[in-house]
């Protein structure tokens, strides 16, 4: 599924299961806690945290898709065409990082 889909699978959801939009500050609110949650499993199960019993069976491609849910409903109610928007992005990226990457010592 491309972004443009995505999209219009999530306004198709929100009109038949989510009765409406919540508002964009609410939206933005709740999309820092799912960002905060999938921080939580990178630090824990990638970083120097330990993870606790609780968080072990925690599903980061799950917290990840609700990540994406939120910034899908973001875009829809803002009007943002984000296929174009991020096809945009990464066109822009690759002309302005392919050398800066490549001649990156760090990354060597």
């Amino acid at each position: 599924m491309d972004i443009k889909n995505a999209q219009l699978a999530v306004d198709d959801w929100i009109k038949n299961h989510g009765v409406r939009y919540f508002n964009e500050l609410t939206n933005m609110a709740q999309l820092t806690e799912e960002v905060g949650e999938v921080a939580r499993i990178i630090a824990r199960r990638y970083g120097e945290q330990s993870e606790k019993d609780s968080d072990k069976d925690k599903d980061l491609g799950e917290e990840l898709a609700d990540v994406m849910f939120v910034v899908l409903c973001l875009a829809n109610q803002t009007g943002v065409n984000l296929q174009e928007a991020f096809d945009k992005k990464l066109d822009l990226k690759t002309k302005r990082d392919h050398d800066r990457h490549h001649n990156n010592e760090k990354l060597k």
